[in-house]
C-alpha cells in the first residue's frame, strides 16, 4: 500500500509527536481520511523525510508521532530556473505542476507585453499563493523532498538582466537548437512566454541580456507544450534523464 507524502513547513525531529497545523490537519483529515495507526511520511524541504505514524485525529487537531529520518535526494544535477510567461488559468497550473514533477528548482512567474492575464487588487496574490499550493502538492507527489522556490511576479524586462548560467528563451524561428549548446556551471535558465508569444522590444531585451534564441522543433508549440518540452529536453541533454 502507497504510503502518503505531506509536506509542512513545522521543524522535524525523530521521536518527537507534532501537531500539524491547520492547512496540513485539514489535508491529513479530510483529503487523505488518516486515522490514528496510519502510515505517513512528513518533510519539511530540508532534504529529509520521515516515517510517521498517524497518533491523534480530531476536529480540532491532527498529531503525528515521527519515526526515522531518512536523507534522500531525487534532485537533479542540474539547476533549472524557469521564467514562466504567465498564461490563463488551467494553462498556468499545469506548467507549474509539470515544471516541479520535471525537476526544475525556481520559478518566476512573468508579466509580459502580451500577457493576457490582468491583476487587479488582491488578485496577484492570491495567484501567487494558488501557485505555490500546486508547488507544494506536486513536490508531494512526485517525492521530492525540497520545495522549488516560487519568486514574487515580475516584469520580464526587469528579470531578464540577473539571470545566471545558460540562458534560453524559445523562439519557434530561432536557428539555434538546445543540442548546440552546453551548460555554464550546470545551471540553466529557461524563458518561455505567454499566449501570445513575445514582442519585438521583449525579444531584443533577452538577447542584450545574454539569452539565446532556441527553437523545439520545427512546430510552433503552445506556452504550456513548449515549457515542459524545454524541461524535459535539457534533463535528457544534462540532467537526470540520460
Amino acid at each position: 500500500m502507497r504510503v502518503s507524502r505531506l509536506y509542512t513547513p513545522l521543524p522535524l525531529n525523530q521521536g518527537q509527536t507534532i501537531g500539524l497545523d491547520d492547512d496540513s490537519g485539514h489535508y491529513l483529515r479530510s483529503v487523505l481520511r488518516l486515522k490514528a495507526g496510519d502510515a505517513i511520511t512528513l518533510f519539511n524541504g530540508d532534504g529529509n523525510e520521515f516515517q510517521c505514524q498517524v497518533d491523534e485525529v480530531t476536529r480540532k487537531s491532527v498529531r503525528v508521532a515521527l519515526g526515522q529520518r531518512q536523507a534522500r535526494s531525487v534532485e537533479s544535477p542540474l539547476h533549472i530556473t524557469l521564467g514562466l510567461g504567465i498564461s490563463r488559468g488551467d494553462r498556468m497550473d499545469l506548467s507549474v505542476q509539470k515544471a516541479v514533477e520535471l525537476g526544475v528548482n525556481q520559478i518566476t512567474p512573468l508579466l509580459a507585453e502580451r500577457c493576457v492575464v490582468q491583476f487587479k487588487g488582491e488578485t496577484k496574490p492570491q495567484r501567487w499563493l494558488h501557485w505555490q499550493k500546486i508547488i507544494q502538492h506536486a513536490t508531494e507527489q512526485s517525492g521530492r523532498t525540497v520545495l522549488p522556490g516560487l519568486s514574487a511576479i515580475e516584469q520580464l524586462a526587469n528579470w531578464v538582466g540577473h539571470q545566471q548560467g545558460l540562458k534560453v528563451f524559445l523562439d519557434p524561428y530561432a536557428q539555434t537548437s538546445l543540442a548546440e549548446l552546453q551548460p555554464d556551471g550546470m545551471k540553466v535558465t529557461l524563458l518561455t512566454g505567454p499566449e501570445g508569444g513575445f514582442a519585438g522590444q521583449e525579444r531584443e531585451l533577452a538577447q542584450a541580456a545574454g539569452f539565446i534564441p532556441v527553437r523545439l522543433g520545427r512546430r510552433i508549440l503552445r506556452t504550456e507544450t513548449a515549457s515542459l518540452a524545454a524541461l524535459a529536453a535539457v534533463q535528457m541533454l544534462w540532467g537526470d534523464f540520460k
